[in-house]
């Protein structure tokens, strides 16, 4: 498939995945017509990453589907210079997004072929981000606290790492509920010991393994 293939499937799927279903902000939308897609996802399923669905990335993990990673990232309202956490690297795509939208990202990954491939395709467009291979339950203390957290798997509670590493008033999205299905969560920190829970959705996520997590 030619580039300019891949440029008008972008487009496309920002005009009838994004768009059609509200996702309104600017930037947010710019982000998703500037970073190719198709470079977060295998050879062999290059075809198919502007598709409304996610994408098998290998080791049953999976690229989510384009408007839950706009969703995810409207919903933080990311700003210049936020220092971000996500849980989860996967295929690299969200931290691109993140990145385009001038925050600084620090990821987890508890796949280390992951976490290389996603670093290459980052280093593609430019992008150098903080990647750590561990147990994403336990966050990355080592820079908190953050502005933003963005959970991309599954968790049947909001681990407390997570929260303890958020700054108050800061931002964290996660998909809360059991195995299978899960609703995706707004969380916002009001105060050391107050957080506040915001359903917005239903959705499907891998689990979030580790000790503040599912068990394998």
């Amino acid at each position: 498939m030619k580039d300019s293939d891949y440029s008008y499937l972008r487009e496309k799927m920002v005009r009838e995945q994004l768009i059609s279903r509200g996702i309104s902000d600017k930037r947010v939308l710019d982000a998703f017509r500037n970073i190719p897609r198709e470079i977060f996802v295998p050879n062999s399923r290059r075809p198919y990453a502007y598709e409304d669905t996610p994408v098998s990335i290998g080791l049953s993990q999976t690229i989510s589907q384009p408007y839950i990673v706009a969703l995810m990232t409207e919903l933080l309202s990311i700003k210049e210079n936020d220092k971000v956490l996500e849980v989860g690297t996967g295929s690299g795509y969200q931290a691109a997004i993140l990145k385009y939208l001038g925050a600084e990202v620090y990821t987890v990954e508890r796949f280390s072929q992951l976490a290389e491939k996603a670093e290459k395709s980052l280093g593609i467009l430019g992008y150098k981000v903080n990647i750590k291979i561990g147990d994403g339950s336990l966050g990355w203390s080592d820079y908190a606290p953050y502005d933003k957290i963005i959970v991309a798997a599954a968790s049947f509670s909001v681990p407390s790492p997570l929260i303890k590493q958020l700054k108050v008033d800061g931002l964290m999205v996660l998909p809360l509920g059991g195995r299978w299905q899960q609703e995706l969560t707004l969380i916002r920190k009001r105060d050391e010991d107050l957080i506040e829970k915001k359903p917005i959705c239903g959705c499907i996520f891998v689990p979030l393994v580790g000790e503040y997590g599912y068990k394998e």
